[in-house]
């Protein structure tokens, strides 16, 4: 059974004086950078509060969708089987395998991918990566970025056999940093961010190509993905005010510091 991973990201002091508040809740890709966002948007509407709660696209989408949240975080493409759902594109983010540091590998196939994933491989000597067996961390059912990494295998879940089943980024960053032996994939923006921040793990290269932001900015990077808000209608007041000020310019910076390409209107 997977479980739901839920963090709080706290962007107001509670108090009384506040007007109005808009609930946002979805893809742990999305909410650091919206939670950040946030905290700029609240000094310029001080009678504002933004309440970001994580839990994955799927919990994003459906709490959109049944009026428990005023905005969705969905990072994937929105389809039509989302049902009647308004979204807002504000960046691009790829996906990428993520090793321990001290790993010497640099640079993976597809087809080793998929050998890992399937437990065909299970052990790195395999691939001159010493003797040490293989950990291979997945994404629960429910993230889009489980939903991004199967597309681009080409396989159903129940393909996969794995040893871990992590929920957000920063939980699939803290096990392969734990664990010497394991591989799993993130989103690129989490995995520079923690690495900057000291994490010792590193980025695998998919077939020679390098998970870089300007690979995903040139549209070479195999798993990129639309970092999307949601709403059930048309926004109106401080939810349209909000969307229409992560699209800005005002927003380019924070999303260029934390790893995405900007869509800005």
């Amino acid at each position: 059974m997977s479980r739901i991973f839920i963090l709080a990201f706290s962007c107001f002091v509670m108090s009384p004086s506040f007007a109005s508040s808009v609930v946002v809740t979805g893809s742990s890709t999305i909410a650091p950078l919206v939670a950040e966002l946030a905290k700029t948007f609240e000094k310029k509407h001080h009678q504002v509060r933004v309440e970001v709660q994580t839990g994955g696209s799927s919990r994003g989408l459906t709490d959109a969708l049944k009026g428990r949240a005023d905005i969705g975080m969905v990072s994937r493409a929105i389809k039509p089987s989302d049902g009647n759902i308004q979204h807002f594109p504000i960046a691009r983010d790829g996906v990428a395998l993520i090793v321990h540091r001290s790993n010497p590998l640099a640079t993976i196939t597809k087809d080793l991918v998929y050998q890992i994933f399937t437990k065909k491989l299970q052990n790195w000597s395999a691939l001159q990566g010493g003797e040490q067996k293989i950990t291979v961390v997945h994404k629960a059912s429910g993230r889009s970025t489980q939903e991004i990494f199967l597309s681009y295998l080409g396989v159903k879940n129940r393909a996969i056999k794995p040893d871990v089943i992590i929920g957000d980024n920063a939980h699939g960053i803290k096990t392969v940093s734990q664990l010497k032996g394991a591989i799993g994939y993130v989103s690129i923006g989490a995995a520079l961010q923690a690495m900057k921040a000291g994490a010792p793990i590193k980025l695998l290269a998919l077939d020679q190509m390098k998970p870089t932001i300007a690979n995903l900015k040139k549209g070479l990077w195999p798993m990129s993905r639309e970092l999307n808000l949601v709403t059930k209608a048309q926004p109106e007041g401080v939810v349209k005010d909000f969307i229409q000020f992560t699209q800005s310019k005002i927003a380019k910076p924070e999303i260029e510091r934390q790893g995405f390409v900007a869509i800005t209107m």
